[in-house]
Protein backbone atom coordinates (compact mmCIF):
# COMPACT_ATOMS: atom_id res chain seq x y z
CA UNK A 1 0.00 0.00 0.00
CA UNK A 2 1.52 3.26 -1.11
CA UNK A 3 0.70 6.83 -0.21
CA UNK A 4 -0.68 8.57 -3.29
CA UNK A 5 -0.53 12.33 -3.70
CA UNK A 6 -1.01 14.80 -6.49
CA UNK A 7 -0.33 18.49 -6.62
CA UNK A 8 -2.62 20.99 -8.32
CA UNK A 9 -2.37 24.75 -8.63
CA UNK A 10 -5.67 26.20 -7.49
CA UNK A 11 -6.86 29.61 -6.43
CA UNK A 12 -5.28 30.74 -3.19
CA UNK A 13 -2.85 27.82 -2.98
CA UNK A 14 -0.01 27.69 -5.52
CA UNK A 15 0.96 24.15 -4.58
CA UNK A 16 -1.79 22.28 -2.79
CA UNK A 17 -1.12 18.73 -1.60
CA UNK A 18 -4.42 16.91 -1.77
CA UNK A 19 -5.22 14.17 0.74
CA UNK A 20 -1.60 13.25 1.31
CA UNK A 21 -2.62 10.76 4.00
CA UNK A 22 -4.94 8.81 1.70
CA UNK A 23 -3.55 5.32 1.23
CA UNK A 24 -4.83 2.72 -1.16
CA UNK A 25 -3.73 0.28 -3.80
CA UNK A 26 -5.79 0.89 -6.92
CA UNK A 27 -4.29 -2.07 -8.75
CA UNK A 28 -5.48 -4.43 -6.05
CA UNK A 29 -8.89 -2.81 -5.83
CA UNK A 30 -9.71 -2.45 -9.49
CA UNK A 31 -9.15 -4.60 -12.54
CA UNK A 32 -6.74 -3.20 -15.10
CA UNK A 33 -8.17 -3.43 -18.60
CA UNK A 34 -7.39 -1.76 -21.90
CA UNK A 35 -10.12 0.46 -23.32
CA UNK A 36 -11.05 -0.05 -26.97
CA UNK A 37 -12.16 2.72 -29.22
CA UNK A 38 -15.79 3.02 -30.06
CA UNK A 39 -17.17 0.16 -28.01
CA UNK A 40 -18.54 -0.28 -24.49
CA UNK A 41 -17.58 -3.82 -23.42
CA UNK A 42 -19.31 -4.07 -20.10
CA UNK A 43 -21.51 -2.18 -17.77
CA UNK A 44 -21.48 -3.04 -14.07
CA UNK A 45 -23.78 -1.86 -11.29
CA UNK A 46 -22.43 -0.91 -7.86
CA UNK A 47 -24.17 0.11 -4.65
CA UNK A 48 -27.54 -1.59 -5.25
CA UNK A 49 -27.85 -0.12 -8.71
CA UNK A 50 -27.20 3.47 -7.65
CA UNK A 51 -24.20 3.77 -9.94
CA UNK A 52 -22.98 2.52 -13.26
CA UNK A 53 -19.38 1.62 -13.92
CA UNK A 54 -18.20 2.03 -17.46
CA UNK A 55 -15.28 -0.13 -18.50
CA UNK A 56 -14.76 -1.46 -22.00
CA UNK A 57 -17.51 -1.77 -24.42
CA UNK A 58 -20.20 -4.17 -24.23
CA UNK A 59 -20.83 -6.96 -26.64
CA UNK A 60 -24.52 -6.11 -26.60
CA UNK A 61 -23.70 -3.13 -28.82
CA UNK A 62 -22.79 -5.59 -31.56
CA UNK A 63 -25.85 -7.71 -30.83
CA UNK A 64 -28.07 -4.64 -31.03
CA UNK A 65 -26.54 -3.63 -34.34
CA UNK A 66 -27.29 -7.06 -35.77
CA UNK A 67 -30.85 -6.99 -34.41
CA UNK A 68 -31.47 -3.60 -35.99
CA UNK A 69 -29.82 -4.43 -39.31
CA UNK A 70 -33.09 -4.70 -41.18
CA UNK A 71 -34.40 -1.31 -40.03
CA UNK A 72 -31.04 0.33 -40.63
CA UNK A 73 -30.82 -0.62 -44.28
CA UNK A 74 -32.08 2.75 -45.55
CA UNK A 75 -29.63 4.74 -43.43
CA UNK A 76 -26.83 2.40 -44.49
CA UNK A 77 -27.72 2.83 -48.14
CA UNK A 78 -27.72 6.61 -47.77
CA UNK A 79 -24.31 6.53 -46.11
CA UNK A 80 -22.91 4.22 -48.79
CA UNK A 81 -24.25 6.39 -51.60
CA UNK A 82 -22.66 9.41 -49.94
CA UNK A 83 -19.18 7.92 -49.72
CA UNK A 84 -16.81 9.83 -51.99
CA UNK A 85 -15.42 8.60 -55.26
CA UNK A 86 -11.67 8.47 -55.74
CA UNK A 87 -11.88 11.89 -57.38
CA UNK A 88 -13.37 13.43 -54.26
CA UNK A 89 -11.68 14.22 -50.98
CA UNK A 90 -11.83 11.42 -48.45
CA UNK A 91 -14.89 11.42 -46.21
CA UNK A 92 -15.61 9.31 -43.13
CA UNK A 93 -19.11 8.14 -42.21
CA UNK A 94 -20.01 7.19 -38.63
CA UNK A 95 -23.45 5.65 -38.07
CA UNK A 96 -25.58 6.40 -35.01
CA UNK A 97 -27.45 3.12 -34.51
CA UNK A 98 -31.00 3.83 -33.32
CA UNK A 99 -32.98 1.32 -35.33
CA UNK A 100 -35.35 3.00 -37.76
CA UNK A 101 -34.12 6.41 -36.53
CA UNK A 102 -30.47 5.70 -37.33
CA UNK A 103 -28.56 8.43 -39.11
CA UNK A 104 -25.10 9.09 -40.57
CA UNK A 105 -22.44 11.51 -39.40
CA UNK A 106 -20.47 12.74 -42.41
CA UNK A 107 -16.93 13.92 -41.58
CA UNK A 108 -14.56 15.47 -44.08
CA UNK A 109 -13.21 18.49 -45.91
CA UNK A 110 -15.29 20.59 -48.33
CA UNK A 111 -18.53 18.76 -47.54
CA UNK A 112 -20.52 21.99 -47.95
CA UNK A 113 -19.46 21.88 -51.59
CA UNK A 114 -21.28 18.56 -52.05
CA UNK A 115 -24.98 19.48 -52.34
CA UNK A 116 -26.12 15.88 -52.67
CA UNK A 117 -25.25 15.24 -49.02
CA UNK A 118 -27.73 17.84 -47.79
CA UNK A 119 -30.39 17.33 -50.41
CA UNK A 120 -30.85 13.62 -49.78
CA UNK A 121 -31.79 14.34 -46.15
CA UNK A 122 -34.19 17.23 -46.79
CA UNK A 123 -37.86 16.32 -46.50
CA UNK A 124 -40.46 18.31 -48.37
CA UNK A 125 -39.69 21.49 -50.29
CA UNK A 126 -39.39 24.03 -47.46
CA UNK A 127 -36.19 24.63 -45.48
CA UNK A 128 -35.49 26.98 -42.58
CA UNK A 129 -31.81 27.55 -41.82
CA UNK A 130 -31.11 28.68 -38.25
CA UNK A 131 -27.73 30.35 -37.78
CA UNK A 132 -26.16 33.29 -35.91
CA UNK A 133 -24.50 36.63 -36.56
CA UNK A 134 -21.01 35.07 -36.50
CA UNK A 135 -21.50 31.96 -38.63
CA UNK A 136 -24.12 33.33 -41.01
CA UNK A 137 -21.81 35.72 -42.89
CA UNK A 138 -19.27 32.90 -43.30
CA UNK A 139 -21.33 29.91 -44.40
CA UNK A 140 -25.02 30.74 -44.89
CA UNK A 141 -24.62 31.58 -48.57
CA UNK A 142 -22.76 28.30 -49.17
CA UNK A 143 -25.52 26.23 -47.55
CA UNK A 144 -28.20 28.07 -49.51
CA UNK A 145 -26.22 27.39 -52.70
CA UNK A 146 -26.03 23.69 -51.82
CA UNK A 147 -29.83 23.61 -51.79
CA UNK A 148 -30.29 25.61 -54.98
CA UNK A 149 -30.99 23.98 -58.31
CA UNK A 150 -33.68 21.87 -56.68
CA UNK A 151 -37.31 22.60 -55.94
CA UNK A 152 -36.44 23.55 -52.38
CA UNK A 153 -37.53 26.94 -51.02
CA UNK A 154 -35.04 28.25 -48.45
CA UNK A 155 -35.63 30.71 -45.61
CA UNK A 156 -33.23 31.69 -42.84
CA UNK A 157 -33.26 33.25 -39.40
CA UNK A 158 -30.11 34.81 -37.95
CA UNK A 159 -29.91 34.85 -34.15
CA UNK A 160 -27.51 36.75 -31.88
CA UNK A 161 -24.37 34.78 -30.99
CA UNK A 162 -23.64 33.55 -27.47
CA UNK A 163 -24.70 31.24 -24.66
CA UNK A 164 -26.69 34.02 -22.98
CA UNK A 165 -29.10 33.94 -25.93
CA UNK A 166 -29.90 30.27 -25.44
CA UNK A 167 -33.23 31.16 -23.86
CA UNK A 168 -36.95 31.31 -24.58
CA UNK A 169 -37.03 34.83 -26.01
CA UNK A 170 -34.47 33.99 -28.69
CA UNK A 171 -36.11 30.64 -29.40
CA UNK A 172 -39.37 32.43 -30.17
CA UNK A 173 -37.64 34.16 -33.09
CA UNK A 174 -37.24 30.76 -34.74
CA UNK A 175 -40.93 29.97 -34.26
CA UNK A 176 -41.88 33.45 -35.49
CA UNK A 177 -39.91 32.96 -38.71
CA UNK A 178 -41.30 29.45 -39.25
CA UNK A 179 -44.88 30.68 -38.86
CA UNK A 180 -44.38 33.85 -40.92
CA UNK A 181 -42.94 31.84 -43.83
CA UNK A 182 -45.64 29.16 -43.62
CA UNK A 183 -43.40 26.22 -42.81
CA UNK A 184 -45.41 22.98 -42.74
CA UNK A 185 -44.97 19.53 -41.23
CA UNK A 186 -42.90 18.41 -44.20
CA UNK A 187 -40.35 21.19 -43.77
CA UNK A 188 -36.75 20.76 -42.65
CA UNK A 189 -34.90 22.90 -40.11
CA UNK A 190 -31.12 23.13 -40.57
CA UNK A 191 -28.86 24.11 -37.66
CA UNK A 192 -25.81 25.97 -38.98
CA UNK A 193 -23.51 26.94 -36.13
CA UNK A 194 -22.10 25.79 -32.82
CA UNK A 195 -23.67 24.06 -29.85
CA UNK A 196 -26.06 26.87 -28.94
CA UNK A 197 -27.53 27.01 -32.45
CA UNK A 198 -27.71 23.22 -32.68
CA UNK A 199 -29.48 22.88 -29.33
CA UNK A 200 -31.96 25.66 -30.07
CA UNK A 201 -32.71 24.64 -33.65
CA UNK A 202 -33.17 21.03 -32.56
CA UNK A 203 -35.55 22.03 -29.78
CA UNK A 204 -37.47 24.25 -32.19
CA UNK A 205 -37.74 21.33 -34.63
CA UNK A 206 -38.91 19.01 -31.86
CA UNK A 207 -41.59 21.51 -30.82
CA UNK A 208 -42.80 23.14 -34.04
CA UNK A 209 -46.00 21.44 -35.23
CA UNK A 210 -45.08 18.70 -32.71
CA UNK A 211 -41.96 17.74 -34.61
CA UNK A 212 -40.37 18.41 -37.99
CA UNK A 213 -37.28 17.10 -39.76
CA UNK A 214 -33.92 18.69 -38.91
CA UNK A 215 -30.26 18.50 -39.91
CA UNK A 216 -27.14 19.44 -37.96
CA UNK A 217 -24.26 21.32 -39.62
CA UNK A 218 -21.92 22.00 -36.67
CA UNK A 219 -19.23 24.62 -37.27
CA UNK A 220 -17.33 24.51 -33.94
CA UNK A 221 -15.18 21.70 -32.61
CA UNK A 222 -17.38 21.54 -29.51
CA UNK A 223 -20.48 20.91 -31.59
CA UNK A 224 -18.72 18.53 -33.98
CA UNK A 225 -17.42 16.18 -31.29
CA UNK A 226 -20.33 16.39 -28.86
CA UNK A 227 -23.52 18.44 -28.98
CA UNK A 228 -24.55 17.77 -32.60
CA UNK A 229 -24.59 13.99 -32.02
CA UNK A 230 -27.20 12.19 -29.94
CA UNK A 231 -30.34 14.31 -30.14
CA UNK A 232 -30.06 16.40 -26.98
CA UNK A 233 -31.77 19.72 -27.63
CA UNK A 234 -32.91 22.55 -25.41
CA UNK A 235 -32.44 25.95 -23.83
CA UNK A 236 -31.22 27.30 -20.51
CA UNK A 237 -33.27 28.59 -17.59
CA UNK A 238 -32.04 31.31 -15.21
CA UNK A 239 -31.83 28.65 -12.48
CA UNK A 240 -29.92 26.06 -14.49
CA UNK A 241 -28.39 25.00 -17.80
CA UNK A 242 -30.35 22.88 -20.30
CA UNK A 243 -33.30 22.43 -17.94
CA UNK A 244 -35.83 22.85 -20.77
CA UNK A 245 -35.50 20.59 -23.80
CA UNK A 246 -36.16 17.30 -25.54
CA UNK A 247 -34.42 14.29 -27.02
CA UNK A 248 -34.89 14.69 -30.78
CA UNK A 249 -32.59 13.07 -33.33
CA UNK A 250 -31.45 14.76 -36.55
CA UNK A 251 -31.66 13.18 -40.00
CA UNK A 252 -27.91 13.55 -40.41
CA UNK A 253 -24.91 15.42 -39.05
CA UNK A 254 -22.70 17.05 -41.67
CA UNK A 255 -19.25 17.97 -40.32
CA UNK A 256 -17.22 20.02 -42.78
CA UNK A 257 -13.84 20.21 -41.08
CA UNK A 258 -12.93 23.27 -43.16
CA UNK A 259 -15.22 25.33 -40.91
CA UNK A 260 -12.61 24.97 -38.17
CA UNK A 261 -10.27 27.20 -40.20
CA UNK A 262 -12.31 30.23 -39.12
CA UNK A 263 -12.73 29.13 -35.50
CA UNK A 264 -11.09 31.38 -32.85
CA UNK A 265 -8.35 29.73 -30.78
CA UNK A 266 -10.40 30.00 -27.60
CA UNK A 267 -13.31 28.14 -29.24
CA UNK A 268 -10.95 25.45 -30.54
CA UNK A 269 -9.56 24.87 -27.04
CA UNK A 270 -13.10 24.73 -25.67
CA UNK A 271 -13.92 21.86 -28.01
CA UNK A 272 -10.78 20.00 -27.01
CA UNK A 273 -12.14 19.75 -23.46
CA UNK A 274 -14.89 17.44 -24.74
CA UNK A 275 -12.36 15.42 -26.75
CA UNK A 276 -10.34 14.83 -23.57
CA UNK A 277 -13.49 13.59 -21.84
CA UNK A 278 -13.91 10.57 -24.13
CA UNK A 279 -10.43 9.32 -23.34
CA UNK A 280 -11.00 9.61 -19.61
CA UNK A 281 -14.36 7.85 -19.38
CA UNK A 282 -14.02 5.02 -21.91
CA UNK A 283 -11.10 5.19 -24.36
CA UNK A 284 -7.68 5.08 -22.71
CA UNK A 285 -5.79 4.73 -25.98
CA UNK A 286 -7.49 7.87 -27.29
CA UNK A 287 -6.36 9.80 -24.20
CA UNK A 288 -2.81 8.57 -24.74
CA UNK A 289 -3.04 9.65 -28.38
CA UNK A 290 -4.11 13.12 -27.24
CA UNK A 291 -1.11 13.37 -24.93
CA UNK A 292 1.14 12.75 -27.95
CA UNK A 293 -0.80 14.90 -30.43
CA UNK A 294 -2.09 17.93 -28.50
CA UNK A 295 0.40 20.21 -30.25
CA UNK A 296 -0.92 19.06 -33.64
CA UNK A 297 -4.53 19.63 -32.56
CA UNK A 298 -3.79 23.16 -31.38
CA UNK A 299 -1.95 23.82 -34.66
CA UNK A 300 -5.11 22.68 -36.52
CA UNK A 301 -3.35 19.86 -38.30
CA UNK A 302 -6.17 18.59 -40.57
CA UNK A 303 -5.33 14.92 -40.11
CA UNK A 304 -5.16 15.22 -36.32
CA UNK A 305 -8.43 17.14 -36.17
CA UNK A 306 -10.22 14.71 -38.48
CA UNK A 307 -9.03 11.76 -36.40
CA UNK A 308 -10.07 13.39 -33.11
CA UNK A 309 -13.52 14.25 -34.49
CA UNK A 310 -14.10 10.77 -35.92
CA UNK A 311 -12.97 8.95 -32.78
CA UNK A 312 -15.04 11.24 -30.55
CA UNK A 313 -18.12 10.66 -32.72
CA UNK A 314 -17.53 6.90 -32.68
CA UNK A 315 -17.38 6.93 -28.89
CA UNK A 316 -20.50 9.04 -28.51
CA UNK A 317 -22.44 7.08 -31.13
CA UNK A 318 -21.76 3.83 -29.27
CA UNK A 319 -23.00 5.27 -25.97
CA UNK A 320 -26.09 6.87 -27.52
CA UNK A 321 -26.98 3.59 -29.25
CA UNK A 322 -26.97 1.84 -25.87
CA UNK A 323 -28.68 4.56 -23.82
CA UNK A 324 -30.41 7.18 -25.97
CA UNK A 325 -32.48 8.81 -23.19
CA UNK A 326 -29.70 8.94 -20.58
CA UNK A 327 -31.10 6.42 -18.12
CA UNK A 328 -27.60 5.78 -16.79
CA UNK A 329 -24.78 4.98 -19.16
CA UNK A 330 -25.11 8.10 -21.30
CA UNK A 331 -24.82 10.25 -18.19
CA UNK A 332 -21.13 9.32 -18.06
CA UNK A 333 -20.62 11.62 -21.06
CA UNK A 334 -21.15 14.44 -18.54
CA UNK A 335 -17.81 14.05 -16.78
CA UNK A 336 -16.94 17.46 -15.33
CA UNK A 337 -20.27 18.92 -16.44
CA UNK A 338 -21.96 19.13 -13.03
CA UNK A 339 -19.18 21.36 -11.73
CA UNK A 340 -18.89 23.00 -15.16
CA UNK A 341 -22.57 23.86 -15.52
CA UNK A 342 -22.48 25.39 -12.04
CA UNK A 343 -19.60 27.62 -13.17
CA UNK A 344 -21.44 28.73 -16.32
CA UNK A 345 -24.57 29.57 -14.35
CA UNK A 346 -22.76 31.07 -11.39
CA UNK A 347 -20.75 33.63 -13.36
CA UNK A 348 -23.46 34.26 -15.96
CA UNK A 349 -23.92 32.42 -19.25
CA UNK A 350 -21.30 33.51 -21.74
CA UNK A 351 -18.71 34.50 -19.15
CA UNK A 352 -16.82 31.29 -19.83
CA UNK A 353 -17.17 29.04 -22.85
CA UNK A 354 -18.78 25.67 -22.15
CA UNK A 355 -15.55 23.74 -22.70
CA UNK A 356 -13.62 26.05 -20.40
CA UNK A 357 -16.08 25.35 -17.60
CA UNK A 358 -16.01 21.61 -18.35
CA UNK A 359 -12.21 21.61 -18.22
CA UNK A 360 -12.19 23.12 -14.73
CA UNK A 361 -15.01 20.77 -13.76
CA UNK A 362 -13.03 17.77 -15.00
CA UNK A 363 -10.08 18.70 -12.79
CA UNK A 364 -12.47 19.02 -9.83
CA UNK A 365 -14.05 15.63 -10.60
CA UNK A 366 -10.60 14.05 -10.79
CA UNK A 367 -9.66 15.66 -7.50
CA UNK A 368 -12.78 14.29 -5.82
CA UNK A 369 -12.18 10.85 -7.34
CA UNK A 370 -8.68 10.86 -5.88
CA UNK A 371 -9.91 11.95 -2.45
CA UNK A 372 -12.33 9.00 -2.48
CA UNK A 373 -9.40 6.67 -3.17
CA UNK A 374 -10.85 5.63 -6.52
CA UNK A 375 -7.88 6.63 -8.69
CA UNK A 376 -4.15 6.91 -8.09
CA UNK A 377 -2.21 10.15 -7.96
CA UNK A 378 -0.83 9.87 -11.51
CA UNK A 379 -4.11 10.38 -13.39
CA UNK A 380 -5.06 13.80 -11.92
CA UNK A 381 -1.62 15.09 -12.81
CA UNK A 382 -1.90 13.79 -16.38
CA UNK A 383 -5.29 15.47 -16.75
CA UNK A 384 -3.95 18.74 -15.35
CA UNK A 385 -0.95 18.68 -17.68
CA UNK A 386 -3.04 17.94 -20.80
CA UNK A 387 -5.65 20.62 -20.10
CA UNK A 388 -2.98 23.21 -19.37
CA UNK A 389 -1.28 22.31 -22.65
CA UNK A 390 -4.62 22.95 -24.36
CA UNK A 391 -4.67 26.40 -22.69
CA UNK A 392 -7.81 25.57 -20.74
CA UNK A 393 -8.71 26.67 -17.18
CA UNK A 394 -7.98 24.09 -14.48
CA UNK A 395 -9.78 25.80 -11.58
CA UNK A 396 -13.06 27.74 -11.24
CA UNK A 397 -13.11 31.55 -11.32
CA UNK A 398 -12.74 33.44 -8.05
CA UNK A 399 -16.40 34.42 -7.82
CA UNK A 400 -17.43 30.77 -7.44
CA UNK A 401 -17.87 30.07 -3.74
CA UNK A 402 -18.63 26.76 -2.05
CA UNK A 403 -22.16 27.95 -1.28
CA UNK A 404 -22.74 29.05 -4.88
CA UNK A 405 -21.59 25.67 -6.20
CA UNK A 406 -23.88 23.78 -3.82
CA UNK A 407 -26.94 25.92 -4.52
CA UNK A 408 -26.62 25.55 -8.28
CA UNK A 409 -25.75 21.85 -8.25
CA UNK A 410 -28.84 21.19 -6.13
CA UNK A 411 -31.03 21.76 -9.22
CA UNK A 412 -28.79 19.85 -11.64
CA UNK A 413 -30.61 17.45 -13.99
CA UNK A 414 -28.75 14.51 -12.44
CA UNK A 415 -30.27 15.05 -8.99
CA UNK A 416 -32.60 12.14 -8.13
CA UNK A 417 -34.71 11.99 -4.97
CA UNK A 418 -32.74 14.88 -3.56
CA UNK A 419 -29.42 13.10 -4.15
CA UNK A 420 -26.73 14.71 -6.32
CA UNK A 421 -25.30 12.07 -8.63
CA UNK A 422 -21.88 12.69 -10.14
CA UNK A 423 -19.70 11.22 -12.86
CA UNK A 424 -16.39 10.33 -11.25
CA UNK A 425 -13.28 8.44 -12.34
CA UNK A 426 -12.68 5.02 -10.85
CA UNK A 427 -9.97 2.45 -11.47
CA UNK A 428 -7.67 2.57 -14.47
CA UNK A 429 -7.70 5.20 -17.20
CA UNK A 430 -10.83 4.86 -19.33
CA UNK A 431 -13.19 3.89 -16.50
CA UNK A 432 -15.74 5.93 -14.58
CA UNK A 433 -18.89 5.70 -12.46
CA UNK A 434 -22.19 7.57 -12.41
CA UNK A 435 -23.18 7.47 -8.76
CA UNK A 436 -24.80 9.14 -5.81
CA UNK A 437 -23.07 6.75 -3.41
CA UNK A 438 -19.98 8.60 -2.26
CA UNK A 439 -18.62 10.18 0.93
CA UNK A 440 -20.04 13.72 1.07
CA UNK A 441 -16.88 14.87 2.82
CA UNK A 442 -14.91 14.28 -0.39
CA UNK A 443 -17.21 16.66 -2.26
CA UNK A 444 -16.94 19.27 0.49
CA UNK A 445 -13.15 18.93 0.59
CA UNK A 446 -12.89 19.37 -3.18
CA UNK A 447 -15.11 22.46 -3.16
CA UNK A 448 -13.16 24.04 -0.31
CA UNK A 449 -9.84 23.27 -2.02
CA UNK A 450 -10.87 25.07 -5.20
CA UNK A 451 -13.18 27.81 -3.87
CA UNK A 452 -13.50 30.51 -1.29
CA UNK A 453 -15.78 29.53 1.58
Amino acid sequence: MATATWSATVKGAPSLQLSSQTKYNSRAAFSQSNSKVGVLDKQESFCSGSSIRVCEAKKSARVKRERNMSVRVNAAQVAEEARPSSAQKEMEVVDVDLGDRSYPIYIGSALLDRPELLQRHVKGQRVLIVTNTTVGPLYLEKVVAALSGSKISVESVILPDGEKYKEMGTLMKVFDKAIETRMDRRCTFIALGGGVIGDMCGFAAASFLRGVNFIQIPTTLMAQVDSSVGGKTGINHPLGKNLIGAFFQPQCVLIDTDTLNTLPERELASGIAEVVKYGLIRDAKFFEWQEKNMTALLARDPNALAYAIKRSCENKAEVVALDEKESGLRATLNLGHTFGHAIENGIGYGGWLHGEAVAAGTVMAADMSYRLGWIDDELPNRILKLLKQAKLPTAPPEEMTVEKFKNIMAVDKKVADGLLRLILLRGSLGNCVFTGDYDRKALDDTLHAFCAS
